[in-house]
């Protein structure tokens, strides 16, 4: 089993940053692919980002050069960093681990789910 817990969402406005970070504890963090996804309001949940666990990332065409994913495996958590915040990206984000360990962009890979935090981006 794996646990995950995000944190660093909240209300940002149009330009600006958030670093959103997510810790597991469970199974030996390094062996994890760890993704992000997100779920606006009455939308279907979709990828955002992937790192693999041998550091490979993996991005949506939406986000690549705003967003950057990073892991510290020493403190088992994965950071998403996103810049240039537009007011489309508000959504509930959510990390989850995939125990082959890959980047893949499929959620049905993912074994083992966080609970999500919001992010607003206003104009």
């Amino acid at each position: 089993q794996v646990q995950l817990v995000e944190s660093g969402g909240g209300l940002v406005q149009a330009g600006g940053s958030l670093r959103l970070a997510c810790a597991a504890s469970g199974r030996p963090f390094r062996e994890l692919g760890v993704g992000w996804f997100r779920q606006g309001p009455g939308q279907a949940r979709e990828f955002v980002a992937a790192i693999s666990r041998s550091g490979d990332e993996n991005y949506a065409g939406s986000v690549k050069g705003r967003f950057t994913i990073s892991r510290d495996n020493t403190k088992k958590i994965v950071f998403l960093q996103m810049n240039s915040l537009k007011p489309e990206y508000t959504a509930v984000y959510y990390c989850a681990a995939d125990s082959a360990g890959s980047s893949r962009c499929y959620l049905g890979y993912y074994d083992f789910w966080g609970q999500g935090t919001q992010v607003t981006v206003s104009s």
